[in-house]
């Protein structure tokens, strides 16, 4: 984990439950933050902050549809009024598949998705944006797919989603810049989840000769990179997309 001092800073990470989500609490809580950890599922979200907390860290449960507008308004007021009406980091990493061809796709597949995945960062994002503002400082991290730069069969809901926010992060970190707020991206390639766990074995080997290192990324590989782009550091970095895929796109 590389070393980044986030020591009195507020974080809020969408789709904080497991996977890259959980993994990007763990880190930014190691940093020093304070994370408040938004999810659906109320059980494995508990788990996941009670986990961060006996480690050490500061996380909090929100659970919340990010799909919801009224839902992620209440959310984010919530949050503001625990911490002060502040919020330094926002990680969107809340995402969900629902893989089928396209002459097959459901009406309700696509819109569920693109909810979820595309609706869903703008509601957060706009809901933290004013705050920011009025700190004149903001680190705003997107969680995308190398889906949304190159396209995937099965995926035309979920990689239209994904470029989706390629374009919103560009986009807001033009809106944003002259208030010392940073938006960037992240395009993960296939990082070990429980996404991953379930697919047949001979998928896995298919994919990974496909990776030129060879392996599946792990959750940590985002995390890491989030870390840079939350960091003070990382002040003149802006509207940039970096895609962690083992150099499968390279």
């Amino acid at each position: 984990m590389i070393q980044v001092d986030l020591n009195g800073q507020v974080a809020v990470v969408t789709g904080a439950t497991r996977g890259i989500g959980f993994g990007v609490a763990k880190a930014l809580s190691k940093a020093g933050a304070a994370v408040a950890c938004i999810g659906t599922n109320a059980e494995k979200l508990n788990a996941s902050v009670e986990q961060i907390n006996s480690d050490g860290g500061k996380a909090t449960a929100f659970i919340c549809n990010v799909a919801d507008s009224a839902a992620v308004k209440q959310t984010a007021a919530e949050i503001l009024e625990q911490y002060g009406s502040r919020v330094d980091i926002l990680v969107n990493n809340a995402g969900i598949t629902r893989d089928t061809l396209l002459r097959v796709m459901t009406d309700e597949q696509w819109d569920d998705v693109i909810a979820v995945n595309l609706r869903g960062p703008f509601l957060v994002t706009r809901a933290f944006i004013s705050a920011m503002r009025k700190k004149k400082y903001g680190r705003v991290v997107n969680i995308a797919s190398i889906s949304g730069m190159i396209g995937n069969r099965g995926q035309a809901n979920y990689s239209a989603s994904k470029a989706g926010v390629i374009g919103f992060t560009r986009t807001v970190a033009k809106e944003v810049a002259n208030r010392n707020i940073t938006v960037n991206a992240i395009s993960p390639g296939f990082i070990e989840t429980d996404m991953t766990a379930v697919l047949d074995p001979m998928i896995v080997t298919e994919m990974k000769n496909r990776i030129p290192v060879g392996r599946f990324g792990q959750p940590e590989d985002i995390a890491n990179a989030v870390l840079f782009f939350a960091s003070p550091e990382a002040s003149f970095v802006t509207g940039q997309i970096i895609a962690i895929d083992g150099g499968m796109i390279m």
